[in-house]
């Protein structure tokens, strides 16, 4: 099926007139659909309907844009199955995992729709006599984003539903691999209601379509989630032209286990961080950091739950871990892997404990982007395995003696995403939440596992501060403004005459 851009409230081929396929991971010979290889015009012609919509949009009230925030919550409950079983076979995590993705943008749906009655800005006294001063909310206008593919529709939700309930516009541009999920979140939108021009899609890749979108004079601010090195050309184009951004980039995240903590209960905390999504998640775990007293037993538990794994299709209800998102990816993977064990068989140290290659399983004479876990011990902190992000199902494990040691280890990266600990110490535990470098902190549970109600960003290489989600969410979408009247009958000066 061929489809097309959603803009202005209808589907609109590309001005290219060239379209690209997006391919079933699992099953590398099967298409999922064909899509609009999308050019600076289609930027173009989208930006103006977002443009031409927002003074509309901006005045609707907002209990009234809720409204159709709640519709489309709605309308994603009603086809979250459906949507789940195309997502899995678009971009290959099992389908437990993508019911989840669709669970996340329902509830981000009921979240920031019920900000629509919420979007208070605050009354603040004077220091002068017969003056009353506000603060107020204001939306931003046209807001560009940009999105990955390893949560699909649950990012371009998080993105989503803050910006349009707080009155702005939007265009998004979503992974190519990835591009149902957001059409299909257009055709919820188109459903629910939500007036022409308000949401728009364009399919395309980064440089045609992309960086077109970042440099537009018209968008006010864009919305960012991807690479480090991605994210990074998006932050010198938007402060070249003197326009807000908001990134969430790349992580490298650790697990510290100590020598009190319940071994099998952080066994399967590490191996859902570290093989959920095969690895392929910004908060995946791919460092763990072993007391010394446990490493045998803790190393040797863990790849007995990684050789477990049921590993295919993950339409399948009995599959544990999916495959990669492309062939791109899995070289990647297998080069990190394969460097790795020539480095630690000539130099050390370091060694490989299991998995280490690719699995190539034909189905129907075709096969996908399978890998098998990875999980290499003994490896120094500064090691390529420890602090460069392979977005796959590979962990490095490495020993240590003491609390302050194990800290160090795990701030030890320029990514600052996410980290959990593991202990039954509840003074190292306070300790570890306040000295940790990281967004998030989770104690006693893995490293991954977001809520919406909760902000959700990192810090050092991982982002620039803002946040998406949580109580934070409409700040990233929102513009203040200082509002005072002065009823004195007199010009009064602040400071001056205070």
């Amino acid at each position: 099926m061929i489809y097309k851009n959603y803009m202005g409230g209808v589907w609109i081929e590309s001005a290219s007139e060239k379209t690209f396929e997006s391919r079933n991971p699992a099953h590398s010979g099967q298409v999922v659909g064909e899509f609009q290889d999308s050019n600076e015009s289609d930027i173009n012609q989208a930006v103006t309907f977002a443009k031409d919509a927002f003074k509309m949009w901006k005045n609707t009230p907002a209990p009234k844009r809720a409204e159709i925030l709640f519709k489309a919550a709605e309308i994603l409950i009603r086809d979250k199955e459906c949507i789940a079983k195309q997502m899995t076979q678009e971009m290959g995590k099992v389908i437990a995992e993508t019911r989840g993705d669709v669970q996340e943008a329902i509830d981000m749906a009921y979240y920031a729709a019920g900000e629509g009655r919420r979007l208070a800005g605050e009354t603040n006294p004077s220091e002068l006599k017969n003056k009353w001063c506000m603060t107020i909310r204001q939306p931003m206008g046209v807001i560009g984003a940009i999105t990955p593919w390893n949560f699909p529709i649950a990012i371009p939700a998080w993105k989503a539903f803050p910006a349009l309930v707080a009155g702005n516009t939007m265009v998004i541009k979503p992974a190519e691999d990835t591009p149902w999920s957001v059409i299909k979140l257009a055709e919820v939108f188109h459903e629910a209601g939500l007036p022409a021009g308000v949401f728009n899609v364009v399919t395309g890749y980064g440089p045609s379509a992309g960086m077109p979108l970042v440099q537009h004079k018209d968008v006010k601010m864009v919305s960012f989630t991807g690479s480090t090195a991605t994210g990074k050309k998006v932050a010198t184009a938007c402060a070249e032209l003197g326009k807000q951004y908001s990134l969430e980039m790349g992580g490298k995240n650790g697990i510290v286990v100590m020598d009190d903590a319940d071994i099998d209960l952080a066994v399967e905390g590490v191996a859902f961080g570290a093989f959920g999504t095969t690895g392929q998640r910004c908060t995946a775990c791919s460092r763990v950091f072993v007391h010394e007293s446990i490493e045998e037993e803790f190393v040797e538990k863990l790849k007995e739950k990684a050789e477990s794994l049921y590993i295919g299709d993950g339409v399948n209800e009995t599959v544990q871990m999916g495959p990669l998102i492309n062939e791109k990816a899995l070289i990647k993977v297998d080069g990190y892997v394969q460097d790795a064990k020539n480095r630690f068989a000539h130099e050390g140290p370091g060694k490989l404990v299991c998995g280490g290659e690719m699995i190539q399983e034909p189905t129907d004479d075709t096969y996908g982007w399978f890998y098998k876990p990875t999980i290499f011990n003994g490896v120094d902190d500064n090691d390529p395995l420890m602090q460069e992000e392979i977005f796959g199902p590979v962990v490095a494990v490495t020993t240590f003696t003491n609390t302050n040691e194990a800290i160090w280890l795990l701030n030890n990266t320029k990514y600052g995403l996410s980290a959990a600990v593991y202990t039954s110490d509840i003074n190292f535990a306070m300790t570890a939440l306040t000295e940790i470098e990281t967004g998030l902190v989770y104690i006693n549970t893995s490293c991954i596992g977001a809520e919406v109600h909760l902000p959700f960003g990192g810090l050092k290489g991982t982002g620039n501060g803002h946040r998406d989600a949580g109580q934070t969410m409409i700040d990233n979408c929102t513009e203040w403004k200082v509002c005072s009247i002065d009823y004195s009958g007199q010009v009064q000066k602040a400071q001056i005459d205070h």
